[in-house]
């Protein structure tokens, strides 16, 4: 129900792996990296990703029944300053020294501010549903084909647990969902945990084949203007300790920053639900 994609780490649910061993950043410390990583953008960009997914809610359950007030209740939800906040609070209480100045040497290099520049640029694309169409397509067709840079990609990609991850991601969102819609008294009979878990997991299939095809497709668009000595490059930080560290740190804040937002959304659909003629 949602998907997520950012600098370096594409995905919701962190594995829950120790960090490096050493004394915690400040949020002001943090402030460089996010800037550096070109989060705020990312938010924003997130920010509007999120109104057009709340349209689908309300064709999919309410058709035509939420308006104005449904789109308020989604511009809330998608806040993109209170978004920004929760991810730098959450990343100063996960991310150690060592790791934001190893994170900030890169990403604050060249190389690191054209490849931040192309990742948004790319993201801020898709948000055309003819250029996500035409990127989807594209990809499809160079891994049918095959090739060096194809073997790149999916070598960035296995690094971060790319795929694994938004696939884990999106599942936890779904949950959420339920959640709120449950909360919300959107279920006759009520939902149990049990239930939501397996409707959940039933999702599961579809979800990765979608997932695998997006993240392809965002992947080899964002990095086509990137010669591969620099995508080498990103490679190799990604797999360092501090690379892994920082993917960590950004799964953990994201999972709890829209694991809230889709029990939000579940929770003020119930109520736009309830609101339609039998």
């Amino acid at each position: 129900m949602l998907r997520l994609i950012l600098p370096l780490v594409l995905a919701l649910a962190p594995v829950i792996v120790p960090v490096i061993a050493t004394a915690q950043v400040s949020p002001a410390r943090v402030a460089g990296l996010v800037e550096a990583m070109g989060l705020p953008e990312v938010v924003e960009i997130m920010h509007q990703e999120g109104l057009r997914y709340g349209g689908t809610i309300e064709d999919q359950m309410f058709p035509g029944g939420g308006g104005p007030a449904w789109r308020a209740a989604v511009a809330a939800a998608y806040d993109p300053v209170a978004m920004d906040k929760v991810l730098r609070a959450r990343m100063a209480e996960t991310l150690p020294e060592a790791v934001v100045a190893d994170s900030e040497a890169f990403f604050g290099s060249d190389r690191g501010r054209r490849i931040i520049a192309l990742e948004v640029s790319a993201r801020r694309a898709l948000l055309d549903p003819e250029v996500e169409a035409e990127a989807r397509a594209a990809a499809e067709a160079m891994r049918m084909d095959g090739g060096p840079r194809v073997d790149l990609v999916g070598r960035f990609a296995d690094a971060n647990q790319l795929v694994d991850q938004n696939v884990a991601g999106a599942l936890n969102a779904n949950l959420a969902f339920y959640q709120g819609l449950d909360r919300g008294r959107a279920f006759a009979d009520g939902m149990s945990e049990a239930e939501m878990l397996a409707e959940v997991w039933g999702q599961e299939p579809e979800v990765r084949t979608d997932t695998e095809a997006w993240v392809y497709s965002y992947l080899l668009l964002a990095y086509a203007p990137l010669s591969d000595e620099d995508l080498e490059a990103y490679i190799a930080f990604s797999e360092t300790e501090a690379g892994q560290a920082l993917n960590r740190a950004l799964f953990g804040a994201f999972d709890g920053m829209f694991t809230g937002i889709s029990r939000d959304l579940g929770l003020a659909a119930a109520r736009f639900m309830a609101s339609q003629p039998l």
